[in-house]
């Protein structure tokens, strides 16, 4: 589906009705910095629209192939003078508590500029608005424009990771307290996931955004690769809060398995000390149980009473002791 399309020139929107191949004819650069330049987004194309803006174009199919997909590696790949970018954007769904990951692929070159969106983990509506409004940065061409994608994407990990970082922080309260009885392993091991995910799509960039920032590539001129290099410092400021947060949940995992150890030692303790009282009116009653004929005891006149009395005080004792050294 056709979110958007619009031709620009010189950072000025234009006509922009009709086919991909008559915005293709408009599109030109004349080597001076004036440039007149097209930018389609699509969302979730189907194979046949990603094949007639591939012809009008004339994209890679290897490029073409990997905006059909929905699961690549962020990279970057030049196929003559087209620039081919795969990112991976993430939202934080609330409801659920999880990770929604899409995709974004940019095919461009210095005369257009074709962005194909799958799913809805960063929208990129207010994008080219907030574009169309800066004409001077606009007039950089699609390099602009993919350098605000790039940027938009890694800025959205952000919100992400703030989510994470209270579901951390709640689960750290949760394990140290007393007075919650349930067990949060099964949560460690969702945000250990979560982590893994984010990691998993965040690592990339950082070799996607050296090769954007070193590589002499025609749609990014020397000031738009100072603004890349802007942004490969936010995305390690977000790789390294996920290697923090990677800790904090090992230490987590660590700490809960230490305290369940302890939880069943000492419910061994108290099942020791609750046996060992036990064990006297057993081996006392099991003494007077013996059938012989012969038992002093037997012919007292308060002989029970005094045996209740003894094994009564031997109990007190014992569980006085045991509370005492706190096994109970």
């Amino acid at each position: 589906m056709i979110v958007a399309q619009g031709v620009y020139h010189e950072g000025l929107a234009v006509n922009s009705a009709g086919r991909f191949a008559e915005l293709a004819e408009r599109c030109r650069f004349d080597g001076d910095g004036h440039r007149t330049f097209a930018w389609i987004g699509l969302s979730d194309p189907g194979t046949a629209e990603l094949d007639e803006v591939g012809a009008a174009f004339g994209i890679h199919p290897l490029a073409l192939e990997d905006a059909a997909g929905t699961d690549e590696r962020p990279k970057v790949d030049l196929y003559g003078e087209t620039l081919c970018v795969v990112l991976r954007p993430a939202r934080f769904d609330p409801d659920t508590h999880r990770v929604e990951v899409g995709q974004i692929t940019i095919m461009c070159n210095p005369t257009w500029i074709v962005v194909v969106r799958r799913g809805d983990a960063v929208p990129l509506h207010t994008l080219r608005r907030d574009l169309e409004s800066d004409p001077a940065r606009l007039a950089l061409g699609p390099g602009a424009v993919l350098h605000e994608i790039l940027d938009t994407v890694v800025e959205a990990y952000y919100p992400t990771l703030d989510h994470l970082y209270d579901d951390i922080s709640d689960l750290e309260e949760r394990i140290f307290s007393s007075a919650v009885t349930t067990d949060p392993t099964e949560e460690i091991y969702r945000l250990q996931a979560v982590v893994l995910e984010l990691t998993r799509v965040v690592s990339p960039l950082v070799e996607v955004l050296s090769s954007l920032r070193h590589n002499d590539y025609t749609v990014l001129g020397r000031e738009l690769r100072n603004y890349v290099a802007d942004t490969n410092d936010d995305v390690q400021r977000v790789i390294e809060t996920l290697r923090a947060d990677r800790d904090v949940l090992l230490s987590a995992l660590e700490a809960n398995l230490t305290k369940v150890s302890i939880r069943q030692n000492e419910d061994m303790r108290k099942m020791s000390a609750y046996a060992a009282i036990i064990a006297v009116p057993t081996a006392i009653a099991g003494i007077y149980g013996m059938n012989f004929k012969h038992m002093p005891e037997l012919e007292s006149e308060f002989g029970y009473w005094i045996v209740l009395g003894a094994i009564a005080l031997i109990c007190l004792v014992l569980w006085s002791r045991f509370k005492k050294s706190g096994w109970l």
